[in-house]
Protein backbone atom coordinates (compact mmCIF):
# COMPACT_ATOMS: atom_id res chain seq x y z
CA UNK A 1 0.00 0.00 0.00
CA UNK A 2 2.86 2.36 0.56
CA UNK A 3 3.98 2.15 -3.03
CA UNK A 4 0.53 2.96 -4.38
CA UNK A 5 0.12 5.93 -2.03
CA UNK A 6 3.48 7.26 -3.14
CA UNK A 7 2.43 7.13 -6.79
CA UNK A 8 -0.82 8.90 -6.03
CA UNK A 9 1.01 11.66 -4.19
CA UNK A 10 3.50 12.01 -7.04
CA UNK A 11 0.65 12.27 -9.53
CA UNK A 12 -1.09 14.87 -7.38
CA UNK A 13 2.09 16.95 -7.01
CA UNK A 14 3.15 16.63 -10.63
CA UNK A 15 2.15 19.49 -12.90
CA UNK A 16 -1.01 18.90 -14.80
CA UNK A 17 -0.44 18.05 -18.39
CA UNK A 18 -2.40 20.14 -20.89
CA UNK A 19 -5.42 18.40 -22.31
CA UNK A 20 -5.18 16.82 -25.66
CA UNK A 21 -5.43 19.31 -28.60
CA UNK A 22 -8.79 17.98 -29.81
CA UNK A 23 -10.45 18.56 -26.45
CA UNK A 24 -8.93 22.07 -26.30
CA UNK A 25 -10.28 23.12 -29.71
CA UNK A 26 -13.75 21.83 -28.83
CA UNK A 27 -13.71 23.82 -25.59
CA UNK A 28 -12.52 26.95 -27.47
CA UNK A 29 -15.25 26.53 -30.08
CA UNK A 30 -17.84 26.12 -27.36
CA UNK A 31 -16.55 29.20 -25.52
CA UNK A 32 -16.44 31.15 -28.79
CA UNK A 33 -20.10 30.25 -29.45
CA UNK A 34 -21.06 31.30 -25.94
CA UNK A 35 -19.15 34.57 -26.37
CA UNK A 36 -20.91 35.33 -29.66
CA UNK A 37 -24.27 34.54 -28.08
CA UNK A 38 -23.48 36.83 -25.13
CA UNK A 39 -22.44 39.63 -27.53
CA UNK A 40 -25.68 39.20 -29.52
CA UNK A 41 -27.72 39.37 -26.33
CA UNK A 42 -25.77 42.43 -25.21
CA UNK A 43 -26.42 44.16 -28.55
CA UNK A 44 -30.10 43.19 -28.41
CA UNK A 45 -30.53 44.58 -24.89
CA UNK A 46 -28.63 47.77 -25.79
CA UNK A 47 -30.99 48.34 -28.75
CA UNK A 48 -34.00 47.69 -26.52
CA UNK A 49 -32.72 50.22 -24.00
CA UNK A 50 -32.14 52.81 -26.74
CA UNK A 51 -35.68 52.28 -28.09
CA UNK A 52 -37.14 52.58 -24.60
CA UNK A 53 -35.19 55.79 -24.01
CA UNK A 54 -36.37 57.24 -27.35
CA UNK A 55 -39.97 56.26 -26.52
CA UNK A 56 -39.69 58.00 -23.16
CA UNK A 57 -38.33 61.17 -24.77
CA UNK A 58 -41.15 61.14 -27.35
CA UNK A 59 -43.74 60.52 -24.63
CA UNK A 60 -42.49 63.46 -22.57
CA UNK A 61 -42.48 65.76 -25.62
CA UNK A 62 -45.98 64.66 -26.64
CA UNK A 63 -47.41 65.20 -23.14
CA UNK A 64 -45.84 68.67 -22.94
CA UNK A 65 -47.42 69.56 -26.30
CA UNK A 66 -50.80 68.24 -25.12
CA UNK A 67 -50.55 70.24 -21.89
CA UNK A 68 -49.75 73.40 -23.84
CA UNK A 69 -52.70 72.76 -26.18
CA UNK A 70 -55.02 72.22 -23.20
CA UNK A 71 -53.85 75.46 -21.60
CA UNK A 72 -54.46 77.36 -24.85
CA UNK A 73 -57.96 75.97 -25.31
CA UNK A 74 -59.08 75.53 -21.70
CA UNK A 75 -61.28 78.61 -21.73
CA UNK A 76 -62.90 78.04 -25.13
CA UNK A 77 -66.38 77.36 -23.68
CA UNK A 78 -66.23 80.49 -21.56
CA UNK A 79 -64.98 82.53 -24.51
CA UNK A 80 -67.86 81.26 -26.68
CA UNK A 81 -70.32 82.55 -24.08
CA UNK A 82 -68.52 85.89 -23.94
CA UNK A 83 -68.63 86.11 -27.74
CA UNK A 84 -72.40 85.65 -27.58
CA UNK A 85 -72.63 88.57 -25.15
CA UNK A 86 -70.37 90.61 -27.46
CA UNK A 87 -72.69 89.88 -30.40
CA UNK A 88 -75.75 90.96 -28.36
CA UNK A 89 -73.95 94.14 -27.34
CA UNK A 90 -73.09 94.88 -30.97
CA UNK A 91 -76.71 94.42 -32.06
CA UNK A 92 -77.83 96.71 -29.22
CA UNK A 93 -75.45 99.43 -30.37
CA UNK A 94 -76.74 99.12 -33.95
CA UNK A 95 -80.33 99.72 -32.82
CA UNK A 96 -79.84 102.63 -30.41
CA UNK A 97 -82.02 105.57 -31.54
CA UNK A 98 -80.19 108.72 -32.50
CA UNK A 99 -81.88 110.99 -29.97
CA UNK A 100 -79.97 113.41 -27.78
CA UNK A 101 -80.45 111.44 -24.55
CA UNK A 102 -79.27 108.17 -26.15
CA UNK A 103 -75.84 109.59 -27.01
CA UNK A 104 -74.47 109.02 -23.51
CA UNK A 105 -75.85 105.47 -23.51
CA UNK A 106 -74.31 104.87 -26.92
CA UNK A 107 -70.89 106.06 -25.74
CA UNK A 108 -71.12 103.84 -22.65
CA UNK A 109 -72.13 100.78 -24.66
CA UNK A 110 -69.37 101.42 -27.21
CA UNK A 111 -66.81 101.67 -24.40
CA UNK A 112 -68.03 98.39 -22.86
CA UNK A 113 -67.86 96.65 -26.23
CA UNK A 114 -64.34 97.99 -26.91
CA UNK A 115 -63.15 96.75 -23.49
CA UNK A 116 -64.73 93.36 -24.10
CA UNK A 117 -63.06 93.07 -27.52
CA UNK A 118 -59.68 94.07 -26.03
CA UNK A 119 -60.06 91.39 -23.35
CA UNK A 120 -60.89 88.77 -25.99
CA UNK A 121 -57.92 89.83 -28.09
CA UNK A 122 -55.62 89.58 -25.07
CA UNK A 123 -56.82 85.97 -24.58
CA UNK A 124 -55.84 85.12 -28.19
CA UNK A 125 -59.26 85.45 -29.81
CA UNK A 126 -59.18 86.94 -33.31
CA UNK A 127 -62.09 87.81 -35.60
CA UNK A 128 -62.32 85.88 -38.88
CA UNK A 129 -62.40 88.39 -41.72
CA UNK A 130 -64.92 86.85 -44.10
CA UNK A 131 -66.71 89.45 -46.23
CA UNK A 132 -65.41 89.54 -49.80
CA UNK A 133 -63.23 86.46 -49.20
CA UNK A 134 -63.60 83.07 -50.91
CA UNK A 135 -65.86 80.69 -48.97
CA UNK A 136 -63.75 78.40 -46.73
CA UNK A 137 -65.79 75.58 -45.17
CA UNK A 138 -63.50 75.24 -42.15
CA UNK A 139 -63.88 78.94 -41.28
CA UNK A 140 -67.34 79.80 -42.63
CA UNK A 141 -70.81 78.33 -42.24
CA UNK A 142 -72.98 79.00 -45.30
CA UNK A 143 -76.46 80.01 -44.13
CA UNK A 144 -77.83 81.49 -47.37
CA UNK A 145 -76.94 81.76 -51.05
CA UNK A 146 -77.30 85.10 -52.81
CA UNK A 147 -77.56 85.33 -56.58
CA UNK A 148 -75.02 87.78 -57.98
CA UNK A 149 -75.15 88.15 -61.77
CA UNK A 150 -71.96 90.21 -62.05
CA UNK A 151 -69.95 88.80 -59.14
CA UNK A 152 -67.85 85.72 -58.63
CA UNK A 153 -69.39 82.50 -57.44
CA UNK A 154 -68.34 81.09 -54.06
CA UNK A 155 -67.45 84.41 -52.44
CA UNK A 156 -68.73 85.57 -49.05
CA UNK A 157 -71.31 88.24 -49.93
CA UNK A 158 -72.42 89.11 -46.40
CA UNK A 159 -71.54 88.15 -42.82
CA UNK A 160 -74.56 87.29 -40.69
CA UNK A 161 -72.62 86.45 -37.51
CA UNK A 162 -68.89 87.03 -37.03
CA UNK A 163 -66.62 84.04 -36.60
CA UNK A 164 -63.60 83.84 -34.30
CA UNK A 165 -60.36 81.92 -33.91
CA UNK A 166 -58.56 81.08 -30.68
CA UNK A 167 -54.79 80.86 -31.20
CA UNK A 168 -55.29 80.21 -34.92
CA UNK A 169 -57.88 77.46 -34.37
CA UNK A 170 -61.53 78.10 -35.28
CA UNK A 171 -63.50 78.78 -32.13
CA UNK A 172 -66.74 79.65 -33.92
CA UNK A 173 -67.20 79.72 -37.70
CA UNK A 174 -68.59 82.85 -39.32
CA UNK A 175 -72.18 82.50 -40.51
CA UNK A 176 -72.24 83.90 -44.01
CA UNK A 177 -74.20 84.38 -47.21
CA UNK A 178 -72.34 82.94 -50.21
CA UNK A 179 -72.57 84.37 -53.71
CA UNK A 180 -74.02 82.24 -56.48
CA UNK A 181 -74.22 83.00 -60.20
CA UNK A 182 -77.67 83.38 -61.70
CA UNK A 183 -78.83 80.22 -63.41
CA UNK A 184 -79.53 80.63 -67.09
CA UNK A 185 -83.09 80.05 -68.22
CA UNK A 186 -83.11 76.87 -70.33
CA UNK A 187 -85.70 78.38 -72.75
CA UNK A 188 -83.46 81.38 -73.45
CA UNK A 189 -80.51 79.07 -74.09
CA UNK A 190 -82.47 77.14 -76.73
CA UNK A 191 -83.64 80.40 -78.37
CA UNK A 192 -80.03 81.62 -78.62
CA UNK A 193 -78.92 78.30 -80.10
CA UNK A 194 -81.80 78.36 -82.65
CA UNK A 195 -80.93 81.84 -83.96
Amino acid sequence: MGKQTEENERDALAPQLPPEPEADSEANAHMSDELEEALRENDHFRKMAQRAQADLINYRRRTEEEKAELRRNANSNLLLKILSVNDDLGRTIEHVPEKGEAVAWMEGLTLVQRNLQNMLQAEGVAKIEAEGQPFEPWEHEAVFHEITPDGKEGMVAKVIQDGYKLHGRVLRPAQVTVSKLAEEDPQETTKQEGS
